[in-house]
């Protein structure tokens, strides 16, 4: 099951601002981030677990799963680095990653309802996998709603101030006048989260 109590909670809980936006921001918070006793290496490597999990939004299965897959996949790296890989393509993810969205729980609300076209075909499946060369579009019927008129004005006014460029990511192109995401690389380890610490979670998960 997905963790549904109430998210500022979850982001004291972990020490660290989970969700992106400012109504997360724990430096605005009176309250004091939840600390418990001094935690053993199990409890640190659990914690750490929980915040990655929680950071992409997954239930504890959905994220096992993906330990699973890294370990036996055959591509270059290490478990941990093919792992965040496989996170970081998720659908969701790269709607999030390309500021197509302002959290990754919008960026699956969005995928779910289909507001997006994968090489032209209408997907609703936030999980989906993406390669390089792949193309993420909004969908016509979409592009002239409000949400996305404002995200178009948002776009290009980043474009202006970081000369040209749109994506945040090196391995993202991004056509804001199209509203279109192109997959160029993948990610590398500078591009993960650097937050969270993979190695911590190999290691629970090896137990």
């Amino acid at each position: 099951m997905r963790y549904t109590w109430p998210k500022t909670k979850l982001c004291r809980r972990e020490g660290i601002n989970l969700f992106g936006t400012e109504k997360y921001d724990l430096s605005q918070s009176k309250r004091a981030p939840l600390r418990g006793r001094k935690s053993s290496e199990f409890g640190v490597q659990l914690r750490k677990k929980q915040l990655a999990k929680r950071m992409f939004g997954l239930s504890e299965k959905q994220f096992l799963s993906y330990y699973t897959k890294a370990q036996k996949s055959h591509a270059e790296g290490t478990t941990w680095e093919k792992m965040l890989r496989f996170l970081e393509l998720r659908l969701d993810n790269i709607i999030y990653r390309a500021s197509f969205a302002r959290t990754r729980m919008q960026a699956r609300q969005f995928t779910n309802h289909a507001h997006f076209k994968l090489n032209g075909v209408k997907v609703s499946i936030p999980s989906i996998s993406l390669k390089v060369g792949d193309v993420i579009e909004l969908r016509d019927k979409l592009k002239e709603s409000p949400l996305y008129k404002g995200l178009l004005e948002e776009l290009e006014e980043y474009s202006k101030q970081n000369k040209g460029k749109v994506s945040r990511c090196n391995w993202i192109d991004v056509d804001p006048k199209n509203l279109k995401i192109t997959i160029t690389a993948l990610p590398t380890t500078e591009d993960f989260e650097q937050v969270i610490d993979v190695q911590k979670i190999v290691e629970f998960y090896s137990k």
